[in-house]
């Protein structure tokens, strides 16, 4: 308990201060989204944080709203824009989250907010995730694991709720550190990870028809 009174207040003023040091830099991505993508420069999702509880987890946009000649929007690799691909290679579409862990919705480490609508779909020891915020940087940073199944992460996920200490974040503090100017690729080899709700409703479905 006292450690997660120190985390709250570690996440408070250490976003504080970094939004204030950053402010030029946001400034800067602010004009260079509102020029490339238009208004509004930010976007919102809803996720899922602690307890299963929704929030709305901000981010800087990186796609237009381009639409076809139906009205209908066009794939995201159309939409997509060069400053937006700039953005999400280097992490920085993501800093707008500093408000949400000023809030109280985040934390600076924890497990990755994701959307409501993978709550059904986390098997018992994944709710673990749950215990704690949802965090800006995620346990999997410690690992470097380069073919992260949502298995993996998941468990990740429980074993950090589950062990949450000061001396594990700044473990994965120092390893973020020490990469963070390497940027990591997924090697998924044949395996293509879809999202969480289809990659298990189709296991789900195929367990069914081997009985």
């Amino acid at each position: 308990m006292a450690y997660r009174i120190f985390k709250r207040c570690f996440d408070f003023f250490s976003a504080l201060l970094l939004l204030l040091l950053i402010s030029p830099l946001l400034v800067v991505l602010v004009i260079g989204v509102g020029i490339s993508v238009g208004r509004p420069v930010f976007f919102s999702q809803e996720r899922s944080g602690r307890g299963a509880r929704s929030f709305r987890l901000l981010k800087f946009r990186t796609m237009t709203n381009a639409r076809d000649a139906e009205g209908k929007l066009l794939p995201d690799a159309a939409r997509l824009t060069r400053f937006g691909r700039f953005l999400r290679n280097t992490s920085l579409d993501e800093l707008p989250e500093l408000f949400n862990i000023i809030k109280g919705d985040m934390s600076v480490i924890g497990p990755r907010p994701l959307y409501p609508r993978y709550n059904p779909y986390y098997k018992d020891a994944e709710k673990a995730r749950f215990l704690v915020r949802g965090g800006l940087i995620p346990p999997e940073s410690l690992y470097h694991d380069s073919f992260l199944t949502w298995d993996k992460q998941l468990r990740y996920e429980a074993d950090y709720a589950h062990h949450l200490s000061l001396m594990l974040d700044v473990k994965i503090l120092v390893s973020v550190f020490k990469t963070m100017f390497i940027r990591n690729e997924e090697d998924y080899g044949a395996y293509g990870r879809q999202p969480l709700d289809v990659e298990r409703a189709d296991m789900a479905k195929k367990s069914i028809s081997y009985e």
